[in-house]
């Protein structure tokens, strides 16, 4: 996502400085931002820096970018990662939980009342005709996202052999995902050594960043108390979040067991948050492997249902998540049968839960030496590979959800193909929103319902 490059000079008079921002008004800014984030991560990171940098000018843009970079190093949403790194040299820890709490949480209610529509009546015909068009779109998305991370990360053969490398073995080998992942980087801790040039695809530089006058968190303002680095602090946080995690995985397995399906989803969306270099489409392929062909909480069929409804909602796309926790604790009716929303809210829940805290552990934790991480190609170059690995995976979940879609109960569906090349023309030709595709096809899909009717 290259969201710099969108970012503009604003030719205006410099404003004077900004009046300091309570916790109160920063809590209904995250607010908004959790209901109104559509648009996928670019989008999201655009919203914050209109919003942050040029209106209100709560943090500088060369502080921004430098969050921005450290974010998109790790695993986990980075957008999320950015309000929660906001939030928190803003207003501290509190402040950093409020925005990465309120980043998700609206997407959460909304996903779960979306999944009970889609499990209740989901095989109404109306409903089946409007996902039946939305399919394919979703195809066509995931191609679109393999195009635009591999145009920004593959820039020499070296990163395609790693790429191609990584598609062969998920969807030819079916190695697991984590294998690859840590495959990829000691490909990129080895080039660093032998062929750094190769690995070093440099990226926005905080050099680069424009004024829009003095902000709160300026340039040049001294690092709060609260953001200085300590081994101490490092060391408490990331004991707390393990705490916070152990804790709430060992009530689940004390309350439904062990092998249960809410503990299971505890231990293995832990897993997933630590996996997810490259955004939320790099680490489906690994959702679909654990949550779909080992624990069998949904079906494939399902699992592309869910993207569709996550890409149609606020919030990170990683919030598919919720959807496929809501469909397995409802199809294990975890409560009984008279239970079976409250079994799949649940299952959304914990499913959000394991997902997101390592996400602020890393955040909180990690925030003081974002300084010792820039630059330093030791770490880059594996986190490269990585990149480049995830353009191959993200590839073959292309081809994983085409089978499913355009080979549907073994046969070919001509107007599900057609579908997704109207949507790859949509998406590469004319730059079509996701939102306005997702609605077409929807609409497209209703037709023909009708029509065959």
């Amino acid at each position: 996502m290259n969201t710099h490059a969108s970012i503009r000079r604003s030719g205006q008079p410099n404003p004077p400085a900004p009046q300091p921002v309570t916790l109160r008004q920063a809590f209904w800014y995250w607010l908004k931002l959790g209901f109104i984030s559509f648009g996928g991560p670019a989008g999201q990171i655009a919203l914050m820096h209109t919003e942050l940098v040029e209106r209100r000018r709560w943090i500088s843009e060369r502080r921004f970018l430098h969050a921005l970079n450290y974010c998109m190093l790790l695993p986990g949403p980075e957008a999320t990662q950015l309000a929660i790194y906001i939030g928190w040299l803003l207003h501290r820890t509190a402040g950093g939980i409020i925005a990465g709490a309120l980043f998700v949480l609206p997407s959460l209610a909304i996903l779960i009342a979306l999944s009970w529509i889609y499990m209740a009546f989901g095989h109404v015909p109306a409903v089946a005709g409007v996902m039946y068009g939305i399919k394919p779109a979703v195809v066509a998305i995931v191609l679109a996202a393999a195009w635009r991370i591999g145009s920004r990360t593959i820039k020499n053969a070296v990163l395609a052999a790693i790429a191609l490398a990584a598609f062969v073995s998920i969807a030819v080998l079916r190695m697991p995902f984590p294998l690859i992942v840590l495959g990829a980087a000691l490909a990129g801790f080895a080039g660093a050594r032998l062929s750094p040039q190769r690995f070093d695809l440099g990226g926005a530089h905080p050099g680069n960043a424009t004024s829009y006058g003095p902000a709160l968190i300026d340039d040049d303002t001294p690092t709060p108390a609260h953001a200085l680095f300590s081994w101490r602090r490092l060391a408490t946080v990331v004991l707390a979040g393990a705490a916070l995690a152990m804790s709430a995985w060992l009530l689940l397995a004390w309350l439904f067991g062990v092998h249960s399906p809410l503990a299971q989803m505890g231990w293995f969306f832990t897993k997933a948050a630590l996996m997810t270099f490259g955004g939320a489409y790099a680490v489906l392929p690994y959702v679909v492997q654990g949550a779909v062909d080992h624990y069998g909480w949904l079906s494939a069929p399902q699992m592309i249902d869910g993207l569709a409804l996550g890409e149609t909602t606020p919030g990170p796309l990683i919030m598919i998540v919720a959807f496929v926790g809501f469909v397995g604790g409802w199809t294990h009716a975890l409560f009984g049968p008279a239970a079976l929303p409250a079994a799949g809210a649940a299952g959304a829940a914990v499913a959000t839960l394991f997902t997101f805290i390592p996400s602020f552990v890393f955040i909180l934790a990690g925030g003081p030496v974002v300084e010792s991480t820039r630059g330093n190609l030791h770490l880059t170059a594996p986190l490269t590979a990585i990149s480049a690995a995830v353009v191959g995976v993200i590839a073959s979940l292309a081809v994983f959800f085409g089978g499913q879609v355009f080979f549907a109960g073994g046969q070919l569906q001509p107007a599900a193909i057609v579908i997704g090349l109207a949507a790859c023309i949509a998406l590469f030709r004319y730059k079509i929103g996701t939102i306005p595709l997702i609605a077409a096809c929807a609409v497209a899909g209703l037709v023909l319902s009708y029509w065959h009717g």
